[in-house]
């Protein structure tokens, strides 16, 4: 039996949770990440540099970095249903490709079954292929889709990003209600692609903690 949690804190401090070397070893978890502030997170391989400070603290956004890979993403309470599943080696397909379209299966059940979002909005489809790249997805997360990632008309309504260790696997997940209010594009310096860079799809009515329960339940445990 898996354990339902309900994480409260700092974007920081949520990307810092470690659950490997707990007895997360054994036992799978549903996290529902539910942040205090606002922030710009950084893949794992992207540097502060990339990064206007200026405008960064003119928008209210503090900035870091998770452990996990990708492009960066704009974090604001009030926009987002952040959900993280951790599971041991053995739950999920061994393969990076394969527990990525395994936990998007699942985010897509738990919409549609249990909250009804492909009645509400529109088309809910999971992306089993390779790497779909634009000029932007290097840089920002919802500019590329990813094998597991789940798309609403044809636009990354879930973003997913994967780390793995001896122990197990972390897939975060994260989908926006609302536009955030500053363009993650105007935060960042250097050589930047002369394309438009395309919006993520929008769920409105998605709460946090209902998503959450409903990915609980499409895993098959219990919150």
């Amino acid at each position: 039996m898996a354990e339902f949690v309900h994480h409260r804190g700092s974007v920081a401090e949520l990307h810092a949770l470690d659950p490997f070397g707990t007895d997360i070893d054994v036992v799978p978890q549903v996290w529902w990440c539910d942040p205090t502030d606002s922030a710009l997170v950084l893949g794992s391989r992207q540097r502060p540099e990339l990064v206007d400070q200026t405008l960064l603290s003119a928008a209210g956004l503090h900035l870091t970095r998770r452990r996990s890979g990708g492009g960066a993403v704009i974090v604001r309470p009030e926009a987002v249903v952040w959900i993280d599943v951790v599971v041991p080696h053995g739950v999920a397909p061994d393969d990076i490709r394969g527990a990525m379209v395994w936990i998007g299966e699942r985010w897509s059940a738990a919409l549609q079954q249990s909250l009804g979002v492909q009645r509400r909005l529109g088309e809910l489809v999971v992306h089993r292929g390779g790497m779909l790249e634009t000029a932007w997805s290097e840089l920002v997360c919802f500019a590329g889709i990813g094998p597991g990632e789940v798309l609403l008309d044809g636009h990354k309504l879930v973003g997913l990003s994967q780390r793995r260790t001896r122990s197990g696997l972390r897939i975060q997940g994260l989908a926006y209600r609302r536009p955030v209010t500053v363009g993650i594009s105007d935060l960042l310096l250097g050589r930047l692609p002369e394309t438009e860079l395309a919006e993520p799809a929008l769920a409105p009515g998605l709460q946090p903690e209902l998503v959450a329960q409903a990915l609980t339940a499409a895993l098959g445990v219990s919150p």
